[in-house]
């Protein structure tokens, strides 16, 4: 069998201390809109603050799965905690979704029972949860861009950023037109917001926790690419999965047109290695040579 790595991967330098500050700074606008929407009396505010408390244990999840992550492999755990950042994202993206329908339930009720609001606090803690909010958005933004990880962070923290804004604007509205109906009406929008955000990112860490195939990958044109290779009969029995956001693995059986040494064998891989990388940016390759060996050939085999 052989059995290559990719040394080509691009690991991004994660920073701890970011999410540290942004915790941090979350649990102050927890705290500061949980008292502030209790004395108001605004839905809105409230429900903001649960958003930003969702945020605070997204973080952390997030937080200690980075960690996790960095931790070296061992005989028991030989894949490391790589996975636990995928786990991360699927968590925080569930949370996000139970938090909306939390969010939708409390609405309804609110429209059926409107109260009078203390619009110039909503308005002030609003402001203050955008601030806070938005320094944590730039905080993380550029990690976000290559781990799902902490994406799943950024768009929490952006999506509560929004609904500060959504919150800011029904306190203007109910400050200067006494449109008290808007806190409900904005907390429902911020929940179906919520939803549309947490199933994406759902629906994406789903797929790679359950090992599916890449959406950006064709498996055709990745045995079509490996099939135009000399000595190459057929590759088969293929699976290409994610193991974490940098790591992308192929395991297939190759199928040889002729008898060849180890040695040969050895510069086919090293060929079909570049393939991969260059073309499809795998960057883990598994191969269990054969020849004349009766099996299935087809592409892809339950085994």
């Amino acid at each position: 069998m052989g059995h290559a790595h990719s040394h080509n991967h691009s690991h991004e330098d994660l920073k701890g201390r970011n999410l540290i500050i942004s915790i941090l700074l979350n649990i102050l606008i927890t705290v500061a809109q949980v008292i502030g929407g209790v004395v108001s009396g605004s839905l809105s505010l409230l429900s903001d603050a649960l958003h930003n408390f969702s945020d605070v244990l997204s973080l952390i999840v997030s937080y200690v799965a980075n960690r996790l992550s960095k931790k070296k492999a061992s005989l028991q755990k030989t894949f490391g905690y790589k996975r636990a950042e995928i786990l991360a994202a699927f968590v925080n993206a569930a949370t996000l979704i139970i938090v909306a329908i939390l969010l939708i339930i409390e609405a309804i009720e609110r429209f059926q029972n409107p109260q009078s609001i203390d619009s110039s606090l909503v308005i002030w803690l609003s402001l203050i949860a955008i601030l806070g909010n938005g320094f944590s958005v730039l905080l993380l933004k550029n990690d976000a861009k290559n781990n799902i990880n902490m994406r799943s962070a950024y768009l929490h923290l952006l999506t509560d950023m929004l609904a500060s804004v959504a919150v800011l604007i029904g306190g203007l509205l109910m400050k200067y037109y006494q449109l008290f109906w808007v806190d409900s009406a904005l907390t429902l929008l911020i929940a179906l917001y919520l939803i549309w955000v947490g199933f994406d990112l759902l629906k994406t860490s789903t797929k790679m926790l359950m090992l599916f195939t890449p959406d950006d990958i064709n498996i055709k044109e990745v045995v079509r690419a490996v099939n135009k290779l000399p000595k190459v009969s057929k590759l088969h029995h293929v699976h290409i999965w994610n193991l974490s956001d940098n790591e992308l693995h192929l395991e297939a059986h190759l199928d040889l047109k002729e008898d060849i040494t180890t040695t040969m064998f050895n510069e086919l891989l090293t060929d079909i290695e570049t393939i991969l990388h260059e073309q499809f940016n795998i960057n883990h390759v598994t191969i269990q040579p054969e020849f004349n060996k009766e099996d299935p050939k087809e592409v892809i085999v339950q085994d």
